[in-house]
């Protein structure tokens, strides 16, 4: 597929493009490194630059219903300039810095069920050709991995992961998409909530959990939503009582969610002060983390959800479409 696009764009005998990225999971804010390997076709031509982007599969919603799309979050400039041989082979090394928001695509190594992918575009003589297309893992940061940690050793689940496309308000959210994760409650708060969803908005100096709990409609009243927001840092992981901190959120959440039910006011305080947080209410929910500490993967619940097979059955379906040709729906060049 990537030889037959190069040769429609840049001609017959035209140089052909083959990207590696170097093995193991990327993080959230960390490197992405690799080669680009070039192989000269049947003439010599003049690279003009080598460019890498990332993509999301995102879901929209919309007045007709929902759709899926990619979209492009990040371009790089990894090479150009110079001559390519008649048949030459060249790599061209590189390595370049992730966004802090750049979704989790595993958790212990299983698949949540987010495709990121990394397109190469090689500009040859005033040609561009978007080539070669690589899928991308990341795993989470510490904190991200402690704040899931807590969730499973609390008894809540693993139902479903997505992308969302929109923005958050209130919140200093980047990308124009944010991670959601579904989860299903733990048993003590099943009578108070349907699900959780979970998101993670980090940035270089710590990150901002948002919480979401359905509410559960009454006889006379209709199911509506809470949400309130976290912030914690990235240092310190290995030292914090996770645990206890989590579910202090868990129960703020839905106490917010049943005041939301009597009209309550809540005090808002500053998102970005250190272990606080603020409670939200909407009819609708949203528009549109140093040390890290060893975790076994069987040890928590929100694991176990993943690794029972539905969902990476599924994930090698979504992989499989992003990679057969649609990768550009959606995305605005």
């Amino acid at each position: 597929m990537v030889f037959k696009r190069l040769l429609g764009s840049l001609g017959v005998g035209g140089p052909t493009v083959d990207t590696v990225l170097d093995p193991g999971a990327a993080l959230p804010g960390g490197a992405l490194s690799g080669q680009v390997h070039l192989q000269g076709g049947g003439t010599d031509v003049d690279i003009e630059h080598i460019g890498l982007e990332l993509l999301a599969r995102v879901e929209a919603e919309h007045d007709g219903g929902e759709s899926e799309g990619a979209v492009v979050f990040e371009r790089f400039t990894v090479g150009g300039g110079f001559r390519l041989a008649e048949g030459e082979r060249r790599s061209v090394p590189f390595s370049v810095t992730l966004p802090w928001e750049t979704p989790v695509t595993e958790l212990y190594g299983q698949p949540l069920g987010i495709v990121l992918g990394v397109r190469t575009e090689l500009a040859v003589s005033g040609a561009k050709d978007k080539g070669d297309l690589d899928p991308l893992t990341v795993r989470p940061l510490p904190a991200q991995e402690a704040v899931l940690e807590a969730l499973g050793q609390l008894e809540f689940g693993f139902r479903s992961a997505d992308l969302e496309l929109g923005r958050i308000g209130g919140t200093g959210q980047q990308l124009p998409f944010y991670q959601e994760i579904e989860l299903t409650p733990a048993p003590r708060y099943a009578h108070a909530v349907n699900e959780i969803e979970l998101t993670f908005l980090a940035h270089p100096g710590g990150m901002e959990v948002v919480l979401e709990a359905d509410k559960r409609g009454g006889f006379f009243s209709e199911g509506h939503d809470a949400v309130t927001r976290f912030t914690v840092g990235h240092d310190g992981v290995a030292h914090q009582d996770w645990n206890t901190l989590v579910d202090g959120w868990i129960q703020q959440l839905v106490e917010h969610r049943a005041a939301y039910g009597t009209h309550a006011s809540y005090g808002h305080h500053d998102p970005y002060a250190g272990g606080h947080g603020h409670g939200e209410h909407h009819g609708h929910h949203r528009s549109g983390p140093g040390v890290g500490t060893a975790v076994a993967a069987g040890a928590a619940g929100l694991a176990v959800g993943v690794v029972g097979g539905m969902v990476a059955a599924e994930v090698v379906d979504e992989v499989g479409d992003f990679f057969e040709g649609d990768e550009e729906e959606g995305e605005e060049e």
